[in-house]
């Protein structure tokens, strides 16, 4: 109901590896070389939990950002990252608490990577019925956020001459019915990111893009808040909307995302993996399409006419057999 994607941002503190024989890397501190990056907000769970530990295991100090650092994600967080990793309390669209992030990482010798992952997503529904809150709600946290962030750490990368990794979704490309307001904050994203690596170029700083098809990030996350955004949504659709639509159909909406849960990869894997390849590598690529139809999707939302996709999408989108009220086929009478 509310994430495909986690939000995270982190710093690190490394000594050796790729990056050591790289000339962007112009801090040095006892030893070799170092680097420091910094993991936001949601990384009690999904691919923050996952990049984190992954990152921590590697050696690296990581940052990690949580809603909740007393919550139960934020313990198995710490518990899973040892002492390299370090749980700070950040919600991504809370001003204050960017600005202390911001001062807690400043302590450290320096910033070289900062990853925006974040994703709220309410149930897929028709652009029509979306409570303008919500849509709010979706740029916020899915685009605006991740600006505010980049503003706030881009002083310490470009110093570092170190990463910027911002995570969109394939639904910011590819047009997918229900994800209207989700896709669009996504796209926004990968834009801005497009923007940020030819301004960023002259800096040294590299930024990459991480646009992943279908990931189950979290067990629990399509069952919590899904009647109170249900709830929501009745109270602010317009009575020919809800006439046209219909009460069967709007209930059924927050069954789609279960339904696309079940569809989706359960490995993380290939995620992390380009997550790490576009912090550490030397040659970081500007576009990582991980999972399944990562990159097929697009290329034929790109190549093929435009009646042949849509009829793709139409098959391949379909995550409910209920139709609205108002295209249902009339009962014959008795």
């Amino acid at each position: 109901m509310r994430l495909l994607s986690l939000l995270l941002l982190w710093p690190l503190s490394w000594v050796g590896g790729p990056l050591c024989n790289s000339p962007c890397v112009q801090i040095s501190m006892g030893g070799r070389c170092w680097a420091a990056a910094s993991c936001c907000c949601r990384c009690d769970s999904g691919f923050g939990r996952a990049l984190a530990v992954a990152l921590s295991q590697r050696g690296l100090t990581v940052f990690a950002g949580v809603l909740d650092e007393n919550g139960t994600g934020a313990r198995q967080l710490t518990e899973r990252g040892g002492d390299k990793l370090k749980v700070l309390q950040l919600d991504v669209t809370n001003s204050s608490q960017i600005e202390a992030a911001h001062r807690h990482i400043h302590t450290w010798v320096g910033l070289w990577g900062l990853v925006n992952n974040a994703g709220v997503l309410q149930f897929p529904a028709d652009s029509e019925l979306q409570p303008l809150a919500a849509s709010r709600r979706s740029m916020d946290v899915n685009f605006l956020a991740a600006v505010h962030l980049c503003q706030v750490f881009l002083p310490m990368l470009r110093k570092a001459r170190g990463r910027i990794v911002n995570v969109s979704s394939m639904a910011g490309e590819v047009p997918m019915p229900g994800l209207g307001v989700y896709g669009a904050s996504k796209a926004a994203l990968g834009l801005f990111s497009g923007v940020l690596r030819l301004e960023l170029a002259a800096w040294g700083v590299k930024v990459a893009l991480i646009q992943p098809a279908g990931f189950r990030t979290s067990k629990s996350e399509f069952d919590h808040n899904t009647l109170t955004r249900l709830d929501e949504l009745v109270a602010t659709v317009t009575p020919e909307a809800r006439e046209d639509y219909g009460e069967a159909y709007i209930s059924s909406l927050p069954g789609r995302l279960a339904r696309m849960s079940q569809q989706s990869a359960e490995d993380l894997s290939p995620v992390v993996d380009d997550f790490c390849h576009a912090l550490l590598s030397t040659r970081p690529r500007p576009l990582y399409t991980p999972g399944q139809m990562g990159w097929l999707l697009p290329f034929l939302h790109r190549c093929c006419p435009t009646a042949a996709f849509d009829a793709i999408a139409g098959r391949l989108f379909k995550h409910t057999d209920c139709r609205p009220a108002g295209l249902q086929s009339p009962q014959p009478r008795t």
